[in-house]
């Protein structure tokens, strides 16, 4: 029984060549002859009738440096068969084998991905029980009458054939960002770098990444946010770099992009160890050309657009294949996002600076020089213009628009020209909320240390003392503070510049200032904000009912700074150093409003004094220890040291249940009086039992209280 292979290399070679599948002919060769012998049940090659046909002559030369693909064949045992006319080859091998072998086929096995060597399956001679098989990529006998009979097998499985096209992927990330923001898609830059990846390993194994866009300038993307709904655009870049796709810088404007990429694209492909597919993620019409080019060196070419926002001349091409950005990623919309940033309680996770704060901030800015909550629609955009946050009106428009959509802004006129902040939103009133507390903050420092600016770590460490920031997402870290300073430096509220140190003027430090044009907006006022413009006469007692919080940190004063002067000697206290210690206790502006009290009711002097340890007049607090006010307060201090000294030597537990049944003749605040105490390092808390202290006995300030008792 015979058994017979027809190899048609012309169709084979061509089909790796476009596949960009990289062959060794003389593998092919042995390993075709050798897996038709075994799926004939051949004890060896040598009773497999093996026929390798082509236009042999084309292949001369084609590949230099590579021996001749008749050769290689003839050497493995083939016969060479010459095709002279290819609509006839299968006419022209049944004359020349099938007609003059008195055997009938038992095994017939085409390796071809062609329809030529069909006519072989009708006309060739075979036993009851043949088997006639194609080898192939393709199965071109679907739809025919040898669908049933014949026995397809994928080719590169039975040869081991490594079907992995290399591919290289161009994104023109400004084009797909502004597609998508125009039909209703936030940006997730998260699931877009996932899909990307996800997609282009369909095509084969992806050896190139790059996203051309005008990184760094700001406005010039639609808002770019994570899969929290944080905006992320200042780290789009470094997040790209992460997932090994190359963030490449171009101007913004649609030219600049283009231009940039069909100049690689051109460049790349023309290389001998160029990428098999070539994806370009874009819509534009100008890419056509370059596609063109691409198909012309036998690339495979996919283009990644945006439904809605692609070229027609792209979209008729008929040698570019289209995949939909939104088929392959589950992008959401802008309620879909601003719900997906919600914790479990319903608050936004990690509140952090995004786009949405530059029309926060600057709605308020406009409407207070303006008078009034609404603006036109048209002057909010050119105020965030104007501060850089968008890069042209199209932009901005973008922003607005997407700001209407999440509920930040509400449209008081029905064609939207007219918007307003919704104060109710929980953006709206979060950036409001930490505005104000930098601001204020800021102004504190300034106004108390009559400083020109305030270091930028001084700055952070205060804010974190902030117990108004200790909410839900907000004030977590360092970063997240100093991510609001940037925010609000960019948005033209604070001013950062670098100053020569104090005491190093060769080593420059940040610091922060308040723009000189900036005001607080008056519709967000505090709790801790100025009430009182007249000190003068104002009681303790009458200050703890308008100003609770103002009044404990006058005590908090008088003791601290008594401690301090009558234990080193000195006549005042560094309000610097003063500040630092009671920052914990510092809720907005009530320790500035504590000393303005002290000063304008005679009960302190705030002054530059002349510091022994520096060649600099420092900022000091003095007492008036003659003041009632001092008096009557230090006073209360010695009374409670005097019952704490009494618990001491009975030996009982301090704490303000045990402090209550000693029977004070004063009525203590007891919850401020121990905090005092804990914060003059008086009382320590007793590891491992809340709210029960011991008392330092040898303390400067205990021993003096001892000493009158």
């Amino acid at each position: 029984m015979a058994a017979y292979l027809i190899v048609d290399v012309d169709d084979l070679l061509e089909h790796f060549q476009r596949r960009g599948i990289p062959v060794d002919l003389q593998e092919l060769a042995l390993g075709l002859k050798a897996g038709a012998a075994l799926a004939s049940g051949l004890i060896s090659t040598d009773q497999l009738k093996a026929v390798a046909v082509a236009t042999w002559r084309q292949h001369r030369g084609q590949r230099p440096g590579q021996p001749d693909p008749e050769m290689v064949f003839k050497a493995a045992g083939y016969d060479c068969f010459t095709v002279t006319k290819r609509s006839a080859l299968a006419d022209a091998l049944i004359i020349n084998y099938f007609s003059y072998d008195p055997e009938p086929v038992n095994e017939l096995i085409l390796a071809t991905t062609n329809k030529d060597l069909i006519p072989l399956v009708r006309r060739v001679k075979t036993t009851r029980r043949a088997r006639i098989r194609m080898w192939g990529s393709v199965d071109v006998l679907t739809g025919t009458e040898f669908a049933e009979e014949v026995i397809f097998q994928p080719l590169e499985s039975l040869l081991g054939i490594q079907q992995t096209k290399n591919v290289a992927v161009y994104i023109d990330f400004e084009n797909i960002a502004i597609s998508l923001n125009e039909q209703g898609y936030m940006v997730n830059l998260d699931q877009l770098i996932v899909s990307f990846k996800r997609q282009a390993a369909a095509h084969g194994q992806p050896l190139s990444f790059a996203a051309y866009a005008p990184w760094g300038q700001r406005g010039s993307l639609p808002p770019l946010v994570d899969s929290n709904g944080h905006e992320v655009a200042d780290e789009a870049p470094s997040r790209l770099a992460m997932a090994n796709i190359d963030p490449v810088f171009n101007l913004p404007g649609k030219n600049s992009a283009d231009m940039r990429i069909a100049r690689d694209l051109i460049t790349d492909s023309s290389h001998e160890d160029a990428a098999d597919v070539y994806i370009v993620a874009s819509g534009d019409r100008d890419f056509n050309e370059v596609i063109n080019t691409l198909r012309s060196r036998n690339k495979t070419v996919i283009v990644w657009a945006v439904r809605g926002a692609t070229s027609r001349q792209l979209e008729n091409n008929v040698g570019v294949q289209i995949e939909y950005v939104e088929d392959f990623t589950d992008l959401q919309t802008h309620q879909q996002l601003s719900l997906a940033a919600l914790n479990e309680e319903g608050e936004i996770a990690n509140f952090t600076p995004s786009q949405w704060s530059s029309v926060i901030i600057q709605f308020d800015r406009v409407a207070q020089s303006q008078g009034g909550d609404v603006l036109l629609r048209t002057r909010l955009i050119d105020q965030l213009l104007e501060v850089n946050a968008v890069i042209n009106k199209q932009r901005g428009e973008d922003l607005v628009a997407q700001a209407v959509s999440l509920g930040i802004l509400k449209a008081v006129t029905p064609a939207g020209q007219k918007l307003m902040l919704d104060a109710n939103n929980p953006v709206v009133e979060k950036t409001r909320s930490i505005r104000d507390r930098i601001v204020l903050r800021v102004m504190n420092t300034l106004q108390v240390r009559d400083w020109e600016y305030v270091n930028y770590g001084f700055l952070l460490k205060g804010l974190a003392m902030d117990r108004d920031l200790e909410r839900p997402g907000m004030n977590y870290s360092d970063q997240w503070r100093s991510d609001w300073i940037d925010c609000l430096v960019r948005e033209h509220v604070l001013q950062r510049e670098l100053v020569p140190h104090r005491h190093n003027p060769d080593d420059l430090v940040p610091v922060i200032k308040l723009r000189a044009d900036y005001a607080l907006p008056a519709q967000t006022s505090t709790p801790d904000e100025p009430q009182i413009e007249n000190w003068q006469g104002i009681s303790i007692d009458e200050l703890e009912r308008m100003e609770p919080e103002t009044a404990d940190m006058v005590r908090r004063v008088i003791v601290s700074v008594e401690q301090f002067t009558s234990f080193r000697g000195y006549s005042w206290c560094p309000l610097g150093s003063l500040h630092k210690r009671l920052r914990a206790f510092d809720r907005g502006m009530s320790f500035q409003r504590s000393v303005e009290y002290l000063s304008e009711n005679s009960a302190a002097a705030v002054q530059e004094y002349p510091n022994p340890q520096s060649e600099f007049l420092t900022k000091g607090i003095s007492l008036q220890m003659n003041a009632p006010l001092v008096r009557d307060t230090l006073g209360d201090r010695d009374i409670f040291i005097r019952v704490l000294l009494s618990m001491y030597e009975r030996s009982m537990v301090i704490s303000e249940q045990s402090f209550q049944t000693m029977g004070s003749t004063r009525e203590f605040d007891l919850p401020l009086w121990f905090s005092i105490m804990e914060t003059e390092n008086v009382l320590n808390p007793i590891p491992g039992r809340t709210g029960q202290y011991s008392l330092f006995r040898t303390h400067h300030t205990v021993s003096l209280v001892a000493e009158r008792t």
